[in-house]
């Protein structure tokens, strides 16, 4: 079972930017919709930003800003420029690949998940 692969994670000082990279399993022209999540220990898994397949997207009101989901798609890819970063981005940032939409809310594929890649923002 192919799943996506993130990358670009690691430890930035708050107020410092990253980009998180999201290798999409097939063309992205014939994917309906990618995301991002986060996730720390003892939360919920939380959503952070998607990108439609006609390139509408969509943000948690806590990245709104800050974050910016792109996509390249001659490399299948799809980025996550975080800039601004704070303290309480710190997580397991996973991309989710092929989700749907329903009241404008982007809903995962639920096997389609990448292993997830950390962001650690320190004070």
């Amino acid at each position: 079972h192919v799943q996506p692969v993130e990358s670009g994670g690691g430890l930035v000082q708050a107020g410092g930017s990253l980009r998180l990279s999201c290798g999409a399993t097939r063309m992205l022209a014939s994917i309906n919709a990618m995301a991002w999540y986060r996730q720390t220990p003892g939360k919920q898994r939380e959503f952070v930003a998607s990108i439609s397949r006609g390139g509408t997207t969509t943000y948690a009101d806590s990245v709104k800003g800050r974050f910016t989901i792109s996509r390249d798609k001659d490399k299948n890819t799809v980025y996550l420029q975080m800039n601004s970063l704070k303290v309480e981005d710190t997580a397991v940032y996973r991309c989710n690949e092929g989700g749907t939409y329903t009241g404008g809310n982007y809903i995962p594929d639920r096997r389609q998940w990448g292993q997830g890649t950390q962001v650690t923002v320190s004070s």
